[in-house]
């Protein structure tokens, strides 16, 4: 069994030859908005769950780049972050409770525990309970181990959140932290209450045309202690491909919004005319409750990097800076409808590292990629301020050669970002593409942890098996596309 929302994943999370569980045909209603709360099943679109909290002044500031085609459930489960995660966080955060349907086909609530009520549930003589006596016991005995694996990046979606499940200040158990990221894998959530945030209501955005890469680190060290809700950039291919695919996204826009895209791109197109292309575009948003106080961040930011002799801009409103959100939100769906003969292979395309190794850790994933610059071209995007970055190659999958790639490239990038304390992904997900490894990222006890996890709540591997544990190359060779578009 395995569970579909919007089927908008990168990994292959979805992707079964068993039974597809289908959420948006019949649960899909956001079913209550309260104070600073929603309720939701996992079919609804983000774009439809939105418009329903913002009629009280409300968001899930984790939402993606992909609100526009994502679904809440694959938001949940793959522990989704976007844009806005540099000031707000991921998605588990905002996950309180979930009700779910066991692998038994028995149902669950999970929420927060207090020690008593913990005790209290595992008395139940139900795999509920067992799941409860199991999990508890296997926190207290590893609890080192796990602490010492947990990541310590930002954000990160691989493996299970066993770092998550227990609030070590207060002692409380919450089990939907852990089904939030688990792809699936451990049970069927149906219900969902997330936590909402009033977002602020004026912006300032910060441009940087960035032609060295070099100064990248430089430029983080000094944007950070401005504290931006977002600090997001795109590569020159990418800004490339916008200005070029302009006419193309007529249909996917409408004729009036396309052509305001292309009269505020004119000089971003005369820049690329006359060979001025940015290496990376920086944007760097700041919202504040007052227009003065978003555009004093914006100032000072500038003020702060004056010295280092960049190409740079401010935008003071939403509308100005909207050219660039489209691009940044849209780079992916872009590559995907509009580069004809090659798709779309994100199989590197979520890691994460600690800023602070820019310097070191960029010249040498250049490097790498250009070893294989004859082969494919990429595109790059993500976000900047917390390390992760989006790199999506385009490729004529039809040629084994081509497919190899992935088998050889991937453990290559993930060695330097695992070298670096850094982690495969930070939203994308396991799935199929990145599962196998898992083991070269938590190391065998922490794998071992994840599998007695899997086997304590699904011990006959029905849900969405080879997802998180058990998930072999031959899984990603077997699944490859092996045919031109």
């Amino acid at each position: 069994l395995a569970a579909r929302a919007a089927g908008s994943d990168m990994s292959g999370g979805p992707l079964t030859t068993g039974v597809v569980v289908s959420f948006t045909e019949h649960m899909n209603k956001v079913l209550e908005v309260g104070d600073g709360y929603a309720v939701t099943e996992p079919g609804v679109l983000y774009r439809d769950f939105e418009k329903e909290t913002l009629k009280k002044g409300l968001i899930l500031p984790s939402y993606p780049a992909s609100r526009e085609i994502a679904a809440m459930g694959g938001i949940v489960s793959n522990d989704a972050g976007g844009e806005r995660t540099l000031e707000y966080g991921k998605t588990e955060k905002y996950v309180e409770e979930v009700d779910v349907v066991l692998s038994d086909g028995s149902q669950a609530t999970f929420k927060t525990l207090v020690p008593e009520e913990l005790e209290e549930k595992k008395k139940l003589e139900t795999l509920e309970g067992e799941i409860y006596r199991t999990m508890d016991a296997l926190l207290v005995k590893n609890a080192a181990l796990i602490e010492a694996k947990r990541p310590k990046v930002s954000k990160n979606s691989a493996g299970y959140a066993l770092w998550s499940i227990r609030d070590h200040r207060t002692g409380s158990f919450n089990l939907a932290k852990l089904i939030c990221g688990s792809q699936g894998t451990l049970a069927l959530w149906t219900k969902a209450k997330l936590r909402l945030v009033s977002p602020k209501e004026h912006r300032a955005m910060l441009v940087i045309f960035l032609h060295d890469l070099a100064i990248l680190p430089e430029i983080v060290n000094r944007v950070l202690p401005q504290h931006p809700e977002s600090f997001e950039s795109f590569d020159d291919h990418t800004f490339r491909l916008a200005v070029k695919l302009i006419p193309g996204m007529l249909a996917q826009m409408g004729l009036v919004r396309a052509a305001k895209l292309g009269i505020d791109f004119i000089p971003e197109a005369l820049m690329m005319a006359t060979g001025g292309v940015p290496k990376l575009l920086l944007m760097i948003e700041f919202a504040e409750d007052t227009i003065e106080e978003a555009d004093r961040k914006a100032l000072a930011t500038q003020a702060a990097l004056v010295d280092l002799n960049l190409k740079m801009k401010i935008e003071k409103n939403e509308k100005e800076s909207e050219k660039y959100w489209i691009v940044r939100r849209e780079s992916f769906t872009l590559l995907r409808k509009n580069v004809h003969g090659l798709h779309t292979a994100p199989f590197i395309d979520d890691f994460v590292v600690p800023p602070a190794c820019y310097a070191t850790f960029l010249p040498k994933l250049n490097a790498l990629l250009a070893e294989y610059s004859s082969r494919f071209v990429y595109t790059v995007a993500g976000h900047v301020g917390d390390g992760n970055f989006h790199i999506i190659p385009l490729m004529d999958l039809s040629k084994a050669e081509n497919r190899q790639i992935i088998l050889e490239l991937a453990p290559k990038v993930y060695d330097l970002v695992i070298k670096e304390g850094g982690t495969t992904t930070g939203e994308h997900n396991d799935g199929i593409i990145r599962t196998p490894y898992l083991g070269m990222l938590f190391g065998a006890e922490m794998v071992a942890l994840f599998e007695a996890t899997k086997k304590v709540f699904d011990p006959q591997n029905i849900l969405n098996p080879g997802k998180k544990v058990g998930g072999t190359f031959d899984d990603i060779k077997r699944d490859l596309i092996k045919t031109a578009l």
